[in-house]
């Protein structure tokens, strides 16, 4: 990582409370970035709350997305250089129980985040995380950033809608001379320590570990693109950076996902995590074909444009991803910050 590019770097992010933004947050941080976040209140029990972002990072706005007033103040005031766009409604089983607020969430945001940053007079970089659940599923193969993108589920086709927002900001008002040069990154499943989602499976397995009940595991044969929260975030460091001086909407789009070796079904993914964990003999597990909900059976991404053109390389094998994951989860309360960091260093190099 570039460290010196980052010190002192003004980075607004959105969804700073969530896992993957109060990772990305401990990541700015390690690199000397100043962060303002925005992003809903954190729960009680979540990464942030483990790891004290909150008193870490320069200011925090608890609001939602769809409030555009609080959102354009905040970014106004805090007058950003790079902005990461991560808040989002992100559970595939909510966006079937409330497609309206997922679609408010995940469209409307991104609208309001790129309305908002339309009216910065300089030149700056923004990132607008979606996911692989955008591409139109009809064929077993890699996906790569030419293929049709559609309707999925109601999650997937909420970050559709997202992306058609953002090529739109992209080509007719961003992407230009001191205008904040825009991409879209795309990622696969994430997994790592301090997800508490519910309806995820790491999550669920601890939980269920700890109250000693017996997991359901829906879809077992599915296959995802499983990897370590820091390798997409890292990904994202790497396109920040590139496009911070000039971008076009030829590059608008790029996956960060792991190799196809690493794409096992959630049978294979349970099995690595008791084979990994100290609760195995607590744990009880039943499988089970999920009929309430259509949810696509096989993702698989392909990342040579990224691993080409920004040099990102993944580092963890699937085995490596949930050490790490095992290492977060049995630890103290006490540690578990440490373990943040410590794993974040390593895998960056600091």
């Amino acid at each position: 990582m570039d460290k010196k590019f980052w010190k002192n770097k003004k980075i607004f992010l959105t969804g700073h409370t969530g896992f993957k933004g109060s990772w990305l947050s401990l990541m700015l941080l390690q690199l000397g970035s100043i962060i303002t976040g925005y992003s809903l209140p954190a729960k009680s029990k979540s990464l942030f709350q483990y790891a004290g972002i909150k008193n870490k990072i320069n200011k925090n706005y608890f609001g939602n997305i769809l409030d555009y007033q609080k959102l354009y103040k905040a970014i106004h005031l805090f007058k950003p250089d790079i902005i990461f766009h991560l808040a989002a409604q992100p559970l595939v089983l909510d966006s079937y129980r409330n497609p309206k607020d997922t679609f408010n969430t995940n469209s409307t945001g991104t609208l309001n985040v790129l309305e908002a940053t339309r009216f910065l007079n300089y030149s700056g970089a923004i990132i607008i995380v979606t996911t692989d659940k955008v591409y139109k599923n009809n064929k077993n193969k890699h996906f790569d950033e030419k293929d049709e993108i559609g309707v999925t589920d109601p999650y997937g086709s909420s970050k559709v809608c997202s992306e058609i927002i953002s090529e739109t900001y992209g080509k007719f008002f961003l992407n230009k001379k001191k205008k904040f040069n825009i991409a879209v990154a795309r990622s696969g499943n994430v997994i790592g320590g301090g997800d508490f989602s519910k309806d995820r499976i790491i999550p669920d397995f601890y939980k269920c570990c700890f109250l000693k009940k017996k997991l359901i595991i829906r879809n077992p044969a599915s296959i995802r693109p499983w990897q370590h929260v820091l390798e997409p975030l890292h990904g994202y460091l790497l396109l920040a950076k590139k496009i911070f001086k000039f971008n076009s909407n030829k590059n608008l789009v790029w996956n960060f996902g792991p190799s196809r070796n690493d794409c096992i079904n959630v049978r294979k993914l349970v099995s690595l995590l008791i084979s990994k964990s100290k609760y195995k003999n607590k744990i009880k597990i039943k499988f089970k074909k999920n009929t309430n909900f259509i949810e696509t059976k096989n993702l698989l991404l392909n990342s040579n444009k990224s691993i080409n053109i920004l040099k990102w390389k993944k580092k963890y094998n699937i085995n490596q991803a949930i050490n790490c994951v095992a290492e977060w989860y049995e630890s103290n309360k006490k540690d578990k910050e440490k373990i943040c960091i410590k794993q974040i260093k390593e895998y960056i190099q600091l």
